[in-house]
């Protein structure tokens, strides 16, 4: 999924996009294809290259809740958008190196003794004329571009979030079983022990296969399998949370908050407000 758009969004918007899990301490890797001609003469640079770490680890620090962007030493965008699953970011989308708005000789000077201070043996003549060619955006167009990839971040993240769902380690018939009928029956008050007498299976043997099986416990399953529903749900304007909230199978709205806040990293509100990103 993720190739495949990349390659969609680096054809459609001449930007690099990445995909890269949190806290590795490397730096961010485009493809040499995808990175602007400034940034991969100076990549090998000692100087930029120490700066470009010390921004990929603060870009890092900052979207651990939504999209951030902040400029190298050049002044060039870079751009990280956290993918959330289970309330943990398990990976960033990277993108930009772009400008904002267009530069000029005296901006280029200043660049150049940075990296002449940095003991860099980049062509300056190389380097100025890649500078001014950087690809410059408005702000509200890469405002717009970094929110199709907010967009796409939670179309990986309920991916993700699905998998985790089905995950299956030789999942034995009545684990299949119970699977179908906690998603047939969400909304009832379901218990281990309920599920467990439904597939005629012992509650101790229900609830070890089970974690083998889905890889988490039987009442993060049912809170998983129920938030699922209420994102779908909370995409119709007509029904109001509350109502989501025991329709899915929760006691209490202040429960099903909770819950849905812990899953996702914002409530249910927020969720629809932004319109299910």
């Amino acid at each position: 999924m993720f190739r495949d758009y990349a390659n969609a969004f680096s054809v459609g918007t001449g930007l690099p996009l990445s995909l890269s899990t949190p806290k590795t301490l490397r730096l961010t890797q485009h493809s040499v294809e995808q990175k602007n001609a400034f940034c991969s003469l100076i990549s090998d640079s000692k100087g930029s290259c120490e700066e470009c770490y010390k921004l990929q680890c603060k870009i890092e620090g900052d979207a651990q809740m939504e999209a951030k962007t902040l400029k190298c030493f050049a002044g060039l965008c870079e751009t990280a958008v956290p993918v959330r699953v289970g309330g943990k970011v398990i990976a960033f989308l990277k993108t930009g190196q772009i400008l904002l708005q267009r530069s000029d000789k005296a901006k280029f000077n200043k660049i150049a003794l940075k990296l002449i201070e940095w003991g860099s043996q980049v062509d300056l003549k190389l380097a100025e004329e890649a500078f001014f060619n950087i690809r410059v955006f408005s702000k509200p167009q890469y405002e717009s571009l970094v929110k199709l990839l907010c967009i796409f971040a939670d179309h990986l993240a309920t991916s993700a979030n699905g998998l985790q769902l089905a995950r299956e380690h030789a999942e034995i018939p009545s684990i299949g079983a119970a699977r179908v009928y906690i998603a047939d029956h969400v909304e009832d008050d379901l218990s281990l022990a309920s599920v467990a007498k439904v597939v005629n299976v012992s509650a101790s043997y229900f609830s070890q296969k089970f974690k083998q099986s889905t890889g988490m416990n039987f009442v993060e399953f049912v809170s998983r399998t129920r938030i699922e529903k209420a994102r779908n749900l909370l995409q119709n304007p007509n029904l109001r949370v509350s109502e989501i909230a025991f329709a899915v199978g929760f006691q209490s709205l202040s429960q099903f908050n909770r819950a849905f806040k812990k899953l996702t990293g914002q409530s249910p509100s927020t969720f629809r407000h932004d319109g299910g990103r």
